[in-house]
């Protein structure tokens, strides 16, 4: 671990800067446990309070959870995503549907219009992935194989504002994509459509690919209320 030695100045501000650091540059892994007080504390070679209060302040912020008897886990990558998880946790699944709807149908229309040979490679991947994860009924697997998909389609838009903004939606979107595949009863949505669009550069086929994607699952999710 990376972790410096830090000095007596302003020590909980300098903590919270070194186990941010850890999070946003993937060393400490989304939903993972991080080291426990006792740890940091040494390797920081700071007190366990100083190190409780930098990480309840992380906490606050929502880039942290802290689970009473288990430890503390990452729960998001930035200030940002923290702030957007703590209002999706308020948020009726059918309003993260329709923002996910927005996001996903301009994803798909921007990649095709931009989309490198690498990208092509990328989401086929992706796709092939997700096909995978649900021949085999896993779950779990096909939950992070869909969203991979998405992710991938996303950053084949080369916009670095949406990137940042639907890897920050990421959490609240396992959490649509599980509701989803609950609602549509193990129904599959095909997206073999929007890679097709994709790769071929026909925007609008993209746009339409992906939007009827979208409201196949918020169609399934209203009728199964």
């Amino acid at each position: 671990m990376s972790l410096r030695t830090a000095q007596r100045a302003s020590l909980v501000d300098q903590v919270i800067d070194q186990l941010k650091e850890q999070i946003t540059s993937g060393l400490w892994q989304m939903n993972g446990k991080i080291p426990t007080e006792t740890v940091l504390a040494e390797q920081l070679g700071v007190g366990r309070n100083t190190v409780r209060e930098a990480v309840r302040a992380l906490t606050h912020a929502g880039l942290l959870e802290c689970r009473q008897g288990d430890g503390t886990y990452v729960r998001a990558t930035s200030e940002l995503s923290g702030a957007m998880l703590r209002r999706l946790r308020q948020a009726e699944q059918l309003e993260i549907l329709e923002v996910r709807r927005a996001l996903e149908v301009e994803s798909a229309r921007l990649a095709a219009t931009r989309r490198t040979d690498e990208d092509i490679v990328r989401i086929e991947a992706a796709l092939a992935e997700r096909d995978r994860a649900w021949e085999l009924d896993d779950p779990d697997a096909f939950v992070e194989a869909d969203l991979a998909f998405h992710m991938s389609v996303a950053h084949a838009t080369h916009n670095l504002v949406l990137i940042d903004l639907y890897e920050d939606f990421s959490a609240a979107l396992r959490a649509s994509i599980t509701a989803a595949g609950t609602s549509l009863n193990k129904s599959y949505i095909p997206h073999d459509a929007i890679a097709r669009a994709i790769s071929s550069g026909d925007a609008t086929a993209a746009e339409r690919a992906g939007h009827a994607c979208m409201e196949h699952i918020l169609i399934a999710l209203t009728e199964g209320e």
